[in-house]
């Protein structure tokens, strides 16, 4: 399939998943992300979900970075450039909602992209060779290709993996692993 049907394919299934499920299947793949060996790296980052979006609740994987004692970094979206800047997660980090309902920091201490060792991306669908596909305006490319080469580049979706994406960019980077409620995909 093409990015524009696979997004829509997954807009509707996401949309049909009920908010018990949605919270049963991030608990799940918080699990699933424990089985891992990521857990000797420094610098963390994950995206705050869009809760009308009905992303990943990614509260669970923030409990437990918190509990591992890591430095956990969370972006701020530019949306005249389509990119982002990086800050570390503390106590006294600000979270807004923009205007996209993305919550993100206000301000905060930076870090730079090649700073990360560990990215978990958001997804709406991925493939078996570990493409992945977003909601189509590149921030997360941008971003990834800032990012160190060993940088861990991790997926989380609700679903399993699509058989090929047919219309890939070259710009499209593609992900380490991808982790759903019932499995670990490595690529």
């Amino acid at each position: 399939m093409i990015k524009s049907e696979l997004r829509e394919k997954y807009k509707v299934l996401r949309r049909n998943l009920l908010d018990t499920q949605i919270e049963d299947y991030s608990l799940a793949i918080a699990n699933q992300l424990l089985k891992l060996n990521i857990w000797d790296k420094t610098f963390y980052h994950i995206f705050l979900s869009i809760e009308k979006q009905k992303e990943i609740n990614t509260a669970y994987i923030l409990n437990i970075l918190s509990g591992k004692d890591k430095n956990i970094v969370i972006s701020k979206s530019n949306f005249k450039d389509y990119s982002m800047t990086h800050y570390l997660l503390t106590d006294n980090t600000k979270i807004k909602k923009n205007s996209y309902d993305i919550p993100e920091p206000l301000d905060g201490i930076e870090i730079k992209s090649s700073q990360l060792d560990v990215v978990f991306v958001p997804l709406l669908a991925f493939d078996n060779l570990g493409n992945r596909i977003g909601y189509g305006k590149g921030f997360y490319d941008r971003f990834l290709a800032d990012c160190k080469p060993e940088t861990l580049k991790i997926g989380l979706s609700l679903f399993g993996a699509e058989l090929k994406i047919h219309d890939l960019n070259t710009t499209d980077i593609t992900l380490n692993l991808c982790v759903t409620p019932n499995a670990i995909y490595k690529f």
